[in-house]
């Protein structure tokens, strides 16, 4: 066979092979949303990356309700803020399916699951403990007891001082030379975006989820407004603050609360502005009434709601997609 006639074939595979990955459409944690108004289509373009698409709303909580609740609730569930924390921004992508959205290779598409990712020391009440990331799948069928049992059987086994396979696989990574290392973190985003990554892997990175959630409260620290990771496809990023008294406004007369503050980065180009709003609100409703979204303090069980049966905040179809999917 000619040389030339070799060059052509090899030219042609490699144009149809790109061809082919780059129609590629489906992924393992996403579904590709159709008939996406063309503005929408465009901002994936215009703005590549979450750090230029990024918008911050700033939030207060009324924490009373939540304190008296953790008082009751951390003696039989061994639950704090961070599992409120949680359990809200759970119920609040089940109640608001358009948060669950995601930029991926420019194209806009619907999580297939919902995943909450968090951090939290792999020891509860030791200072030398470090920290892991946890990610919780959001199980509907899950009341907030069956939650907080998730998250001790989670962090009880990474304990301090033992090295996960997390720990080692990473250590492994950062023993190669600079320039390989650089190359293979390039290799993966690659795959990510041709949507070839495998779900094994997405299955088992933190940075791949629908919310981030940070309690800086926990260490006594007010919340930061926090970047949007270019790394994986979380398009939320929750702060919490430290819970303080803070003056408010209570029919017309100036009292004092004790005040929970949050803060959230949010990847406008997934939705817009009232979309966030619904999320926001719903996440802020869930903590201010503890009560009636967590329950599990009845012996028989009877106040527990599921978290896929939590009433819902704005009245709308919970299960509605936003497009044809």
């Amino acid at each position: 066979m000619e040389p030339l006639a070799v060059t052509l074939i090899v030219a042609g595979a490699i144009v149809f092979i790109w061809v082919l990955l780059n129609m590629r459409k489906n992924r393992p944690d996403g579904t590709f949303i159709r008939n996406v108004p063309s503005y929408r289509t465009m901002m994936g373009y215009i703005m590549p990356t979450r750090n230029e698409a990024i918008v911050f709303f700033d939030n207060y909580i009324d924490a009373g309700p939540l304190l008296e609740y953790l008082e009751k609730a951390k003696p039989k569930l061994g639950c704090d803020v961070t599992h409120c924390l949680v359990a809200a921004c759970s119920i609040g992508i089940l109640d608001n399916p358009k948060m669950n959205q995601f930029v991926s290779g420019h194209r806009l598409y619907q999580r297939k699951d919902g995943y909450i990712s968090f951090s939290a020391k792999r020891k509860r009440g030791d200072s030398r403990a470090k920290l892991t990331a946890v990610k919780y799948k959001i199980d509907p069928e899950h009341t907030f007891a069956d939650f907080c049992e998730w998250v001790d059987g989670k962090l009880n086994v990474k304990v301090y001082g033992e090295s996960t396979a997390e720990d080692r696989e990473l250590g492994l990574y950062t023993k190669l030379p600079r320039p390989l290392l650089k190359r293979a973190v390039g290799f993966v985003r690659w795959l990510d975006y041709h949507n070839i990554l495998p779900n094994g892997f997405i299955e088992g990175d933190a940075f791949y989820t629908s919310i981030f959630v940070a309690n800086l409260g926990s260490v006594g620290m007010a919340p930061g407004f926090h970047h949007l990771y270019e790394w994986g496809n979380a398009p939320l990023f929750m702060m919490a603050g430290k819970i303080e008294d803070k003056p408010v406004v209570v029919d017309g007369q100036v009292t004092s609360k004790p005040m929970l503050h949050v803060r959230w980065s949010y990847d406008e180009r997934i939705d817009d502005g009232l979309t966030a709003n619904y999320g926001i609100n719903t996440v802020k409703r869930v903590l201010e009434q503890p009560y009636l979204y967590f329950g599990c303090l009845a012996d028989d069980g009877s106040d527990a709601t599921k978290f896929g049966e939590a009433p819902s905040v704005h009245h709308g179809d919970r299960h509605k997609q936003p497009w044809d999917v």
